[in-house]
């Protein structure tokens, strides 16, 4: 890991040391994205879609409406 994101490292901004103290904690995790073919951004994309949607049609419609609004008319 570079050294700015040493744990240890002194005089650094808060935003920055609390950032590296979370890389620290998750190093594991963080190396594996790095390295790792695979990645679930697909998923999140999906996720994030849905969820606009659902925003969208907040108080206008039930299951009906939404299912068109993400599958598209039956």
């Amino acid at each position: 890991m570079p050294r700015i994101l040493n744990p240890g490292c002194s005089g650094k901004a808060s935003l920055v040391a609390s950032f590296a103290n979370g890389v620290a904690k998750d190093r594991t995790a963080v190396i594996a994205a790095i390295t790792l073919p695979w990645s679930n951004s697909q998923t999140e994309g999906q996720i994030t879609k849905l969820k606009l949607v659902k925003r969208q049609m907040y108080g206008r419609g039930k299951l009906d409406i939404l299912q068109a609004r993400v599958i598209g008319p039956g």
